[in-house]
């Protein structure tokens, strides 16, 4: 569901896409695939999505202040010169 505001609608997207791994020891890894480099690792799975959402939203402020290309998930274009949704 978009809400209109393409930042949020875009980091709900990446979380829907997340995949979860339970580790040897019982602790979590995450990962957004389309997200190079987005990954988290956490003692329980609800502090891993935690963790993941905050590392996304760093590695987004990053990546936009440096002109990284985004990418385009669920017609979402964060990318300069996007209107924002195609």
């Amino acid at each position: 569901m978009r809400t209109g505001c393409v930042l949020t609608d875009y980091i709900a997207q990446a979380m829907s896409e997340a995949t979860y791994k339970e580790l040897d020891d019982g602790s979590f890894a995450g990962r957004i695939p389309p997200c190079t480099g987005v990954i988290a690792f956490e003692s329980t799975h609800e502090a891993c999505k935690r963790e993941l959402r905050s590392t996304l939203e760093d590695w987004l402020v990053l990546g936009l202040r440096m002109r990284q290309t985004i990418p385009v998930l669920s017609g979402i274009d964060l990318n300069e010169g996007s209107a924002g949704y195609r």
